[in-house]
């Protein structure tokens, strides 16, 4: 073998270069791994490259130790989920997500529990089995026949358990003090036992070590799992997996014990197959709805339609109706279709005066929700009669859930006041032109952590509405971490766009990063296009913010097509803001201008009722910049209409910064101060910083060189410590043009950057384009622009142009 090897190889090399790959080089025998390291040696100066894949933390022994090793971890959530998504017949809903949960990232593990033919549909949870069989042919199947009987019997009860099971319950299930019963295992590499709990090696190796055993040990494991579980919702879940008809003292155990659960996914599982295991119809319907709203607090739609559509056969109670609307509207407005949701929660709401006020107006919350997605003038008008149908309703008792719950009690005042507001805030635009009429201010509602978190999350939301979210940001923050921490997405999918606008526009860049990429791989896995669009359009408006926008395409095509813009009005006006500032951040006024402008209609209404208007000075700036100054006037005369009299702090700050923009005489002074005096305005870093720095530009131009400088200097110090690249490089540029001395070098100069950094800022400062210097030093042009991409925010500038200057100060 060495020497045919040999030969073929010296014969290929003679003539091209030559890759060899050699897939599960642990699994070759000793004279293929000797003869393969026999030709790496011999053919060193050949133009030959060895790839070899293996499985373990460390390379397979008789390999050169000179051989270089990359490590490749789990899959990400969204890559994951993306390959199953692209397997044959791939599943949705519950089991999608059990499969997800199951694999651990594991690329194998995702192909083989895709291909299985499903078994009857269950409910899993603490103790639920794989749902289905490995092929008969695995590869763990001759080390699995292998084991002794008892620790084959062993690996059955740890994969029945599931892995947050301690060994102590594991070996009070199996009648056994003698911890050498994994010994075997361990040894092949199949589990290992780290600190109190039984960790298989290989996501598969779970499934093999169950599956391989009869229904009837599989059986008695649960049982014996059941017997000597000492938490409530573990104990109901075995029992539950052991059972094959319905049983309604298991049902009722595991209803009774769902909320105990850490996260909603495994409350809805329990609920669900309590359902499945309900004699009597009114139970099960009670159930499966309860399991229904559990399973939208996921937000995996294709689980919450699976559970609408078993429902709708059982539907009786009112409650239960609108509970299933409110649940099933919920999701698809996170997807994308806001008029179907809509149209739904307004035909369930002749059920109103049945189902009580708290549930009505629970139902009138999710609507205002999607009217303020969707921005559609006809939503806030269907909202006004949903919202006096549900006032006018009387309270009716309900069925309350666990307090304990991810979702609460409904019940009480405070909730009531809480779901009052969001509305009232949605309907604020509705109070006419002119009006004086201000929301519910929701910072006058208790928040001290007992509310449910969806109900805070209907503050947040109107908070965000009213300019207000930042009062009470500490404890919204709390929220989403607990929303987070019970798995419920498709609750903080209501909030979260929220939360990431406040943490930017008070200047919270860094916790808006961290927030826009986990709320993104959430939407990802999930598959809430409308979500996820909106998060780009955000994770691009921070871009701009800070200077390194990045090389286009900004956003993901199929993403976005999947996305109906027309009845999605909020993400159309993030979209185009975040476009708009991009451009902007770029150097491009003009496609700023056009974007920023899209904003309102020609007749100066605005395309979204809350976040038009919010970008009025970006659009006067813009319309300034590029001499549209009086294009602007019949859109700041709308606005400041709209408005009323009493607009929100930061609302007066951005139409004072528009108005001093758009007039050109002595009056434009004023607004600057006006825009400017209010220190309560400081709420709102980012945006006053940008009025300061227009003020400076305006003193600049008046000759009046001292003030702008002192205005200036104040916007640079602020920008650089909320790391708002791009405003940093603005005012940077208005101090050298007002002849105020560069500034020494700070961390922010070449001398932080790689020797190969510095290669490229200085080629590009000489207008190469990117082609041209990876030819000089051997790189690929994606690679110069990465390079370039994070080299932008360490110099404080935000586009290519800026490294000439940038250089040439130096």
């Amino acid at each position: 073998m060495r020497v045919a090897l040999l030969a073929l190889l010296d014969r290929l090399t003679a003539s091209r270069p030559v890759l060899l790959c050699v897939d599960d080089i642990h699994a070759c025998d000793r004279a293929f791994l000797d003869a393969l390291c026999a030709g790496i040696r011999l053919l060193a100066g050949r133009p030959l490259r060895v790839l070899l894949t293996a499985r373990g933390e460390t390379p397979p022994p008789g390999l050169p130790p000179a051989l270089e090793c990359l490590h490749l971890g789990p899959l990400s959530a969204p890559s994951a989920a993306a390959l199953l998504d692209r397997q044959p017949a791939a599943p949705t809903g519950r089991r999608r997500l059990e499969i997800l949960e199951e694999a651990e990232g594991n690329p194998l593990a995702l192909v083989e529990l895709s291909r299985r033919v499903p078994t009857a549909s269950r409910a899993g949870g603490a103790g639920a089995a794989p749902a289905r069989r490995p092929p008969t042919g695995h590869a763990f199947t001759a080390r699995l026949d292998a084991l002794p009987p008892k620790t084959a019997r062993a690996l059955l009860y740890a994969a029945a358990a599931g892995p947050q099971e301690s060994v102590a319950a594991l070996m009070a299930a199996l009648d056994t003090d003698d911890l050498a019963v994994w010994a075997p295992a361990e040894a092949t590499g199949l589990v290992s036992l780290v600190e109190d709990r039984v960790v298989f090696r290989h996501p598969l190796a779970r499934s093999a070590a169950f599956s391989r055993h009869p229904a009837s040990e599989r059986q008695q494991a649960h049982l014996d799992l059941a017997e000597t579980a000492t938490r409530p919702e573990h104990r109901a879940c075995h029992l539950a997996t052991a059972s094959l008809r319905s049983r309604e003292s298991v049902a009722a155990a595991l209803e009774d014990s769902a909320w105990r659960h850490g996260d909603v996914v495994g409350t809805a599982r329990a609920l669900e197959q309590a359902a499945r295991l309900s004699p009597r119809r009114p139970e099960r319907a009670r159930r499966l709805a309860e399991a229904l709203v559990a399973a939208h607090a996921v937000g995996d739609p294709g689980w919450v339609r699976d559970l609408y559509g078993r429902l709708v056969h059982d539907l009786g109670e009112p409650e239960q109706v609108c509970a299933a609307a409110g649940a099933l509207a919920s999701v698809l407005s996170l997807e994308s279709s806001q008029r179907e949701a809509f149209d739904l929660l307004v035909d369930v709401s002749e059920h109103f005066a049945a189902a009580g006020r708290t549930v009505a107006l629970a139902v009138t919350a999710v609507a205002a929700g999607i009217a303020a997605q969707s921005g559609l003038p006809e939503h806030r008008a269907g909202l006004a009669a949903l919202l006096d149908r549900a006032r006018g309703t009387d309270r009716a008792p309900r069925r309350r859930p666990p307090e304990n719950g991810c979702l609460g009690r409904l019940d009480g005042p405070d909730i009531e006041r809480a779901l009052n507001a969001l509305a009232t805030a949605v309907l604020r635009p509705q109070t006419g032109t002119g009006s004086s009429a201000r929301p519910i201010r929701p910072h006058g509602v208790p928040l001290d952590g007992r509310q449910p978190p969806a109900w805070e999350t209907a503050l947040l939301s109107a908070a965000h509405l009213a300019d207000e979210a930042d009062v009470r940001l500490g404890q919204f923050r709390e929220t989403d971490a607990r929303l987070r921490t019970s798995r419920a997405f498709g609750i903080r999918g209501w909030s979260v766009l929220a939360l990431a606008d406040t943490f930017m526009d008070t200047g919270r860049i860094t916790d808006a990063e961290s927030l826009i990429r986990e709320a993104t791989a959430e939407a990802a896995v999930l598959r809430l296009p409308r979500l996820q669009a909106d998060l780009e359009a955000q994770a691009l408006a921070l871009h701009a913010l800070r200077g390194t926008v990045p090389p286009q395409p900004w956003l993901t095509t199929s993403v976005w097509r999947a996305v109906c813009l027309d009845e999605n009005r909020a993400t159309h006006a993030r979209l185009l803001r975040a476009r708009g500032l991009a451009a902007i951040a770029l150097g491009d006024w003009d496609g700023g201008w056009r974007h920023l402008r899209e904003l309102f209609t020609a007749d100066g209404s605005p395309l979204h009722p809350f976040l038009s208007p919010r970008s009025i000075a970006d659009l006067a700036d813009a319309a300034q910049r590029t001499g549209r100054s009086e294009a602007v006037v019949p859109v700041l005369s709308r606005v400041l209409a709209e408005q009323g009299e009493r607009p929100s702090t930061r609302m007066t700050l951005l139409l004072h910064h528009a108005t001093a923009l758009v007039d050109p005489g002595e009056d434009a002074e004023q607004h600057f101060h006006l825009a400017l005096v209010n220190h309560e305005a400081d709420r709102w870093p980012w945006e006053r910083a940008h009025a300061r720095l227009n003020y400076g530009i305006w003193l600049r131009r008046a000759r009046r060189t001292r003030e702008a400088r002192q205005q200036l200097t104040t916007v640079l110090e602020t920008a650089e410590r909320l790391g708002a690249g791009a405003l940093a490089a603005a005012a940077a540029g208005e101090l050298r043009a007002s002849g105020a001395a560069s500034t020494p070098d700070t961390p922010g100069t070449l001398e932080q950057l790689t020797a190969q950094q510095k290669q490229i800022v200085q080629l590009a400062a000489r207008g190469l384009s990117n082609r041209e210097i990876g030819e000089q030093l051997f790189l690929s042009p994606r690679t110069v622009g990465s390079h370039l991409y994070n080299v932008y925010p360490k110099l404080g500038i935000s586009r290519r142009q800026q490294l000439r200057d940038l250089l040439q100060d130096r």
